[in-house]
C-alpha cells in the first residue's frame, strides 16, 4: 500500500451479501452469516494495522427482526458465540468494543454479554470497534428527540437550546466522530437506515464484492478511492 495514503479516522461498513454468498454455494443463509463473522474478525485486524481509529459495522438492524424466525434465532446464537470470540480478538489487538442501538430488545444473557464485552475492553487504547445491533438510524433519532423533549418538559432546557451539536450528543454515537468513509459491499446503492445523521458529509464507496469475500485488498481499494475525493463540506476549495 502507498505509505502516503491518508487513512480515514473513522470507517463505517454495511456488511451486505452474506445471504447471497450462501445461496450461490447452495448453503443455508446462516452459513453466510457465520462466514461473514469470520470476515469481520479479519477486518478488525486489518483496520487496526492500517491505523484506522474507529470502525463501525452494521451487525443487526431494527428491520432484521422481520426475517424468518429460524434465521433470527440462528443470528442470536451466532451473536452469543461471536461476543466471546471478540473478547479474545480485542485482547490480542488492543481493541475497545462498543455497541450502539436499542439493546433493551435483546434477552438478558445477550445484554449481560454486551456489558461484559464493553467492560473488559474499555481500557484498550487501540482501534475502537463499534457494532450497530438492533440499530436503525430513524429509531436512534426518535430516541434522541424523546430525550430532548423530556428535558424541555422538565424545564432543564428550552427549545432555543437545541443545536446540531446538542442533537449529536444525544445519539448513540455521541462519543465517536462522524464517519469519514462508508463502505457498502454487495453492490446495493442505499443507506438502509444506517447512520443517517452521522453520514451527512461521509464519502461513500460501493463494491460488488459480497461481504464474506471482502479482503484487506478491498479495504485498501476503498481507502485509495477516499484519497481521490475532495471533501468540501458544502464549501468551495480555494
Amino acid at each position: 500500500m502507498n505509505e502516503e495514503l491518508k487513512i480515514p479516522a473513522h470507517v463505517a461498513i454495511i456488511l451486505d451479501g452474506n445471504g447471497r454468498w450462501a445461496k450461490k454455494r447452495g448453503l443455508p443463509r446462516p452459513m453466510g452469516h457465520k462466514e461473514g463473522c469470520k470476515t469481520v474478525e479479519k477486518c478488525v485486524e486489518w483496520a487496526a494495522r492500517l491505523g484506522i481509529r474507529y470502525l463501525t459495522v452494521y451487525g443487526f438492524s431494527t428491520e432484521n427482526w422481520k426475517r424468518d424466525s429460524e434465521e433470527v434465532s440462528a443470528l442470536m446464537t451466532l451473536f452469543r458465540f461471536y461476543m466471546r470470540r471478540l473478547l479474545v480478538i480485542a485482547k490480542d489487538n488492543n481493541v475497545r468494543v462498543r455497541m450502539i442501538g436499542d439493546l433493551s430488545k435483546f434477552t438478558e444473557d445477550i445484554q449481560n454479554g454486551i456489558r461484559r464485552l464493553e467492560r473488559e475492553t474499555g481500557d484498550n487504547t487501540g482501534l475502537t470497534f463499534v457494532i450497530a445491533v438492533n440499530y436503525g438510524a430513524r429509531d436512534e433519532m426518535r430516541r434522541a428527540v424523546k430525550k430532548i423533549a423530556e428535558k424541555v418538559r422538565a424545564g432543564e432546557m428550552s427549545p432555543e437550546d437545541v443545536t446540531e451539536e446538542m442533537i449529536s450528543g444525544q445519539l448513540d454515537t455521541a462519543e465517536f466522530p462522524d464517519p469519514d468513509l462508508l463502505i457498502r459491499t454487495g453492490g446495493e446503492l442505499r443507506l438502509s437506515n444506517y447512520l443517517l445523521w452521522q453520514c451527512a458529509y461521509t464519502e461513500f464507496y460501493v463494491t460488488d464484492v459480497l461481504w464474506p469475500d471482502f479482503s484487506n485488498e478491498e479495504l485498501v481499494k476503498a481507502i485509495e478511492s477516499f484519497n481521490k475525493r475532495e471533501r468540501r463540506y458544502g464549501g468551495v476549495l480555494s
